[in-house]
């Protein structure tokens, strides 16, 4: 069986590290808001190359409190609109909608599966105040022209980097774009801790504290509370863990990377779209995504095979229940996508066998009997 990720033996790598990092931790006493996280904070923000990183909860607090704090310093207020890519998971919406703020849903290249600055400009109305590009399945969206276009128009730019840690354009890295970027360290993640965990990075000083003390109840010192705030910490043993696997985090998109080039070189079927990359930094691969139109079919016949595929997204944010209101919308590129991604495995851990073994299936796969 080829797992779609093997996340045992993904750790088991630097499982020395990470029982050392706990028993550090459990040694010290401290568990929460303590050197750990400390060390972590500013190891991301070295790597991400920003001034502040906040760790919190997880990702979708982190995009959650960021929007909340930009309420809170009066550069956002209920009523105003964001644009977000429709394709996106659900979580970038709900961050809007949870600080009484409207989604305007943008439909995305269906090739990159990101943003195009011409979808944005597209959908800028008066109410416009900020623009969320999400760098959907580890590539980065076109960030050079999303900044053009916010400065042009004066927006605040909220970057969901959940997928694409590390992932840049000339060398900049996601999260070092906008005024904000959202991270998130779920185990599945590229860096994944082993539980809930996220992050803020930001150059923004009067933000960065704004949300350390949003995620602590309101409070920089202890108990004087300046906003009604909540509790959203990352822990001081999955921080410790963090900063091990951050060690590692290069060496692995490098594999991810050149299980991509030999998907993208082998895999040769004519009902199967590959996605577009074409600069190394700008994909790291936490998903390789094809397009069928026999998705149903060519997902139990590699089941059969003994290989795991997911697809991520089965359904449109507009067409969930939570989201009835604008379930009518016309975003048939969304849709589409939706109705035909399918991703492959594109594991750290692969061998070489393993990856010959996909490709081969794939292209060996019949429709109807005729290939």
């Amino acid at each position: 069986m080829i797992n779609f990720l093997d996340l045992k033996a993904i750790n088991a790598q630097y499982a020395d590290e990470l029982k050392s990092a706990c028993a550090r931790v459990i040694d010290s006493g401290w568990f929460i808001m303590g050197k750990e996280l400390e060390t972590f904070e500013q190891a991301f923000a070295d790597y991400c190359g920003v001034k502040h990183t906040i760790g919190v909860a997880n990702g979708l607090d982190a995009l959650i409190l960021t929007i909340r704090a930009w309420k809170e310093l009066g550069k956002l207020h209920s009523g105003d609109e964001i644009i977000v890519p429709a394709n996106t998971y659900i979580a970038s919406i709900l961050a809007i909608t949870e600080n009484d703020l409207v989604p305007v849903l943008v439909e995305p290249d269906e090739h990159t599966f990101n943003l195009t600055a011409e979808g944005i400009a597209a959908a800028i109305t008066p109410k416009t105040k900020a623009i969320l590009p999400v760098h959907l399945y580890g590539q980065i969206a076109p960030m050079t022209e999303i900044m053009a276009l916010a400065e042009a128009h004066q927006l605040l730019v909220l970057e969901d980097c959940a997928q694409a840690h590390g992932a840049a354009i000339a060398g900049k890295r996601v999260g070092s774009w906008g005024n904000a970027g959202g991270f998130s360290f779920y185990p599945g993640k590229n860096l994944g801790a082993l539980g809930d965990a996220g992050a803020i990075t930001t150059n923004d000083d009067e933000l960065a504290t704004a949300v350390k003390a949003l995620r602590n109840y309101g409070s920089l010192v202890k108990y004087e509370n300046l906003y009604q705030g909540v509790n959203s910490r990352l822990d001081e043993i999955q921080a410790a863990m963090l900063s091990v696997k951050l060690a590692y985090l290069d060496g692995e998109t490098a594999r991810r990377r050149m299980i991509a080039k030999r998907y993208l070189a082998e895999i040769n079927h004519p009902h199967i779209t590959l996605p577009r990359w074409e600069r190394d930094e700008e994909h790291v691969f936490h998903l390789f995504v094809i397009r069928t139109q026999e998705r149903s079919a060519l997902k139990q016949y590699l089941a059969d095979k003994g290989i795991q595929t997911v697809i991520h997204y089965p359904i449109a944010p507009h067409k969930q229940a939570c989201y009835r209101a604008i379930k009518h919308e016309a975003l048939p590129v969304t849709e589409k996508i939706h109705q035909q991604v399918l991703s492959l495995p594109i594991d750290p851990v692969m061998t070489d066998e393993q990856i010959s073994y996909v490709i081969e299936s794939i292209n060996q796969f019949k429709i109807n009997n005729v290939n």
